[in-house]
Protein backbone atom coordinates (compact mmCIF):
# COMPACT_ATOMS: atom_id res chain seq x y z
CA UNK A 1 0.00 0.00 0.00
CA UNK A 2 2.84 2.50 1.16
CA UNK A 3 4.58 1.58 -2.45
CA UNK A 4 1.53 2.28 -4.59
CA UNK A 5 1.11 5.50 -2.53
CA UNK A 6 5.12 6.55 -3.07
CA UNK A 7 3.91 6.09 -6.98
CA UNK A 8 1.31 8.07 -6.98
CA UNK A 9 2.91 10.98 -5.23
CA UNK A 10 5.73 10.55 -7.63
CA UNK A 11 3.43 11.08 -10.78
CA UNK A 12 1.41 14.00 -9.40
CA UNK A 13 4.84 15.58 -9.06
CA UNK A 14 6.37 15.07 -12.16
CA UNK A 15 2.67 15.71 -13.98
CA UNK A 16 4.03 19.04 -11.94
CA UNK A 17 6.83 19.32 -13.35
CA UNK A 18 6.01 18.91 -16.71
CA UNK A 19 3.19 20.96 -16.92
CA UNK A 20 5.11 24.30 -15.00
CA UNK A 21 7.20 23.70 -17.96
CA UNK A 22 5.10 24.45 -20.49
CA UNK A 23 3.73 27.12 -18.41
CA UNK A 24 6.66 29.20 -18.84
CA UNK A 25 8.22 30.22 -22.33
CA UNK A 26 9.41 33.07 -21.07
CA UNK A 27 7.99 34.96 -23.91
CA UNK A 28 6.95 38.97 -23.35
CA UNK A 29 3.35 39.91 -24.54
CA UNK A 30 2.61 43.06 -26.53
CA UNK A 31 0.11 44.62 -25.59
CA UNK A 32 -1.74 44.96 -28.79
CA UNK A 33 -1.48 43.44 -32.58
CA UNK A 34 -0.04 44.93 -35.29
CA UNK A 35 -2.39 44.80 -38.32
CA UNK A 36 -0.02 42.34 -40.20
CA UNK A 37 -0.20 39.91 -37.19
CA UNK A 38 -3.40 37.67 -36.61
CA UNK A 39 -4.41 38.40 -32.90
CA UNK A 40 -4.54 35.12 -30.73
CA UNK A 41 -7.89 35.42 -29.61
CA UNK A 42 -9.19 36.11 -34.21
CA UNK A 43 -11.53 33.42 -34.64
CA UNK A 44 -11.09 32.09 -38.22
CA UNK A 45 -13.88 32.15 -40.12
CA UNK A 46 -14.38 32.10 -43.99
CA UNK A 47 -13.51 35.32 -45.56
CA UNK A 48 -15.85 36.32 -48.34
CA UNK A 49 -15.06 36.15 -51.60
CA UNK A 50 -13.64 39.82 -52.54
CA UNK A 51 -12.78 41.25 -56.34
CA UNK A 52 -9.38 42.85 -56.73
CA UNK A 53 -9.16 46.22 -55.40
CA UNK A 54 -9.87 49.08 -58.13
CA UNK A 55 -6.95 51.56 -58.75
CA UNK A 56 -6.39 54.14 -55.39
CA UNK A 57 -8.31 52.10 -53.27
CA UNK A 58 -5.62 50.41 -51.21
CA UNK A 59 -6.07 52.12 -48.12
CA UNK A 60 -9.54 50.73 -47.99
CA UNK A 61 -8.74 47.49 -48.31
CA UNK A 62 -5.88 47.46 -45.71
CA UNK A 63 -8.52 48.87 -43.23
CA UNK A 64 -10.85 45.96 -44.03
CA UNK A 65 -8.12 43.58 -42.96
CA UNK A 66 -7.03 45.28 -40.45
CA UNK A 67 -11.10 44.82 -39.00
CA UNK A 68 -11.32 41.67 -39.97
CA UNK A 69 -8.20 40.40 -37.80
CA UNK A 70 -10.40 41.41 -34.46
CA UNK A 71 -12.88 38.93 -35.22
CA UNK A 72 -13.85 37.30 -31.90
CA UNK A 73 -13.16 40.22 -29.67
CA UNK A 74 -15.77 40.38 -27.28
CA UNK A 75 -18.20 43.38 -27.49
CA UNK A 76 -17.67 45.85 -24.64
CA UNK A 77 -19.63 49.00 -24.37
CA UNK A 78 -17.77 52.33 -24.56
CA UNK A 79 -14.36 49.60 -25.23
CA UNK A 80 -12.24 50.97 -27.92
CA UNK A 81 -9.13 48.80 -27.97
CA UNK A 82 -8.89 44.76 -28.50
CA UNK A 83 -9.11 43.82 -24.90
CA UNK A 84 -13.25 45.07 -26.41
CA UNK A 85 -14.83 47.17 -28.74
CA UNK A 86 -18.36 48.97 -29.15
CA UNK A 87 -19.44 49.77 -32.46
CA UNK A 88 -17.87 52.90 -33.12
CA UNK A 89 -14.94 51.87 -31.02
CA UNK A 90 -13.86 49.62 -33.09
CA UNK A 91 -14.08 52.13 -35.99
CA UNK A 92 -12.32 54.46 -33.99
CA UNK A 93 -9.03 52.04 -33.29
CA UNK A 94 -9.16 50.33 -37.05
CA UNK A 95 -8.82 53.39 -38.82
CA UNK A 96 -6.67 55.07 -36.07
CA UNK A 97 -4.11 51.74 -36.85
CA UNK A 98 -3.83 53.52 -40.42
CA UNK A 99 -2.90 56.87 -39.52
CA UNK A 100 -6.46 58.23 -40.19
CA UNK A 101 -8.51 59.56 -37.50
CA UNK A 102 -11.92 59.35 -37.17
CA UNK A 103 -14.77 60.40 -34.23
CA UNK A 104 -15.54 58.20 -31.60
CA UNK A 105 -19.28 57.88 -32.00
CA UNK A 106 -21.57 57.02 -34.13
CA UNK A 107 -23.32 60.18 -34.29
CA UNK A 108 -20.20 62.13 -35.46
CA UNK A 109 -18.97 59.18 -37.45
CA UNK A 110 -22.20 59.80 -39.42
CA UNK A 111 -21.08 63.18 -40.69
CA UNK A 112 -17.66 62.74 -41.77
CA UNK A 113 -15.99 61.72 -44.90
CA UNK A 114 -18.42 61.54 -48.73
CA UNK A 115 -21.90 60.13 -48.94
CA UNK A 116 -21.47 56.58 -50.85
CA UNK A 117 -24.73 55.54 -52.81
CA UNK A 118 -24.94 51.80 -52.04
CA UNK A 119 -26.53 51.94 -55.74
CA UNK A 120 -22.94 52.61 -57.49
CA UNK A 121 -20.81 50.13 -55.50
CA UNK A 122 -19.83 50.51 -51.89
CA UNK A 123 -15.66 49.60 -51.09
CA UNK A 124 -13.82 47.85 -48.32
CA UNK A 125 -13.23 50.12 -45.64
CA UNK A 126 -16.12 52.43 -46.32
CA UNK A 127 -18.51 52.81 -43.18
CA UNK A 128 -21.99 51.37 -43.21
CA UNK A 129 -24.75 53.07 -40.78
CA UNK A 130 -27.74 51.62 -39.50
CA UNK A 131 -30.64 52.70 -37.19
CA UNK A 132 -30.83 50.07 -34.75
CA UNK A 133 -32.84 51.91 -31.83
CA UNK A 134 -35.57 53.93 -34.01
CA UNK A 135 -33.42 57.69 -33.95
CA UNK A 136 -30.74 58.12 -36.49
CA UNK A 137 -27.35 56.30 -36.77
CA UNK A 138 -27.11 54.12 -34.05
CA UNK A 139 -24.91 51.58 -35.22
CA UNK A 140 -21.59 51.79 -37.36
CA UNK A 141 -19.63 48.73 -39.07
CA UNK A 142 -16.59 48.81 -41.71
CA UNK A 143 -17.63 47.09 -45.21
CA UNK A 144 -15.35 44.27 -45.87
CA UNK A 145 -16.55 43.69 -49.49
CA UNK A 146 -18.96 42.64 -51.63
CA UNK A 147 -21.91 42.37 -49.34
CA UNK A 148 -20.14 41.97 -45.89
CA UNK A 149 -19.17 44.25 -43.39
CA UNK A 150 -17.27 44.08 -39.67
CA UNK A 151 -19.05 44.96 -36.89
CA UNK A 152 -19.04 45.02 -32.82
CA UNK A 153 -22.38 44.15 -32.46
CA UNK A 154 -23.85 43.89 -28.53
CA UNK A 155 -26.32 40.96 -29.18
CA UNK A 156 -23.34 38.61 -30.25
CA UNK A 157 -20.94 39.37 -27.42
CA UNK A 158 -17.91 39.42 -30.42
CA UNK A 159 -16.82 41.30 -33.05
CA UNK A 160 -18.20 39.70 -36.68
CA UNK A 161 -19.24 39.29 -40.08
CA UNK A 162 -22.87 40.09 -41.46
CA UNK A 163 -24.13 40.39 -44.46
CA UNK A 164 -25.88 43.73 -45.50
CA UNK A 165 -28.14 41.75 -47.57
CA UNK A 166 -30.07 40.10 -44.70
CA UNK A 167 -33.14 40.85 -43.48
CA UNK A 168 -32.17 42.96 -39.92
CA UNK A 169 -30.00 45.16 -41.83
CA UNK A 170 -30.85 45.76 -44.97
CA UNK A 171 -33.66 47.16 -43.01
CA UNK A 172 -32.13 49.08 -40.91
CA UNK A 173 -29.66 50.57 -43.01
CA UNK A 174 -29.16 54.43 -43.48
CA UNK A 175 -26.38 55.03 -45.72
CA UNK A 176 -22.24 54.47 -46.36
CA UNK A 177 -19.33 56.95 -46.16
CA UNK A 178 -15.89 57.04 -47.88
CA UNK A 179 -13.39 58.14 -45.16
CA UNK A 180 -10.38 57.84 -46.96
Amino acid sequence: MQRRRHLVVALILGLALVAGGCASTGAIPRPFPTPSEAPPYAVPVAAPSVPPPPAGSQDGYAVAGTALSFRGVPYRIGGGDPSGFDCSGLVYYVFSQHGIKVPRTVAMQFHIGTSVDSDEGMQPGDLVFFNTTGSGPSHVGIMIGSDAFVHAPSSSGDVRVERLGSSYWSGRFLGARRVN
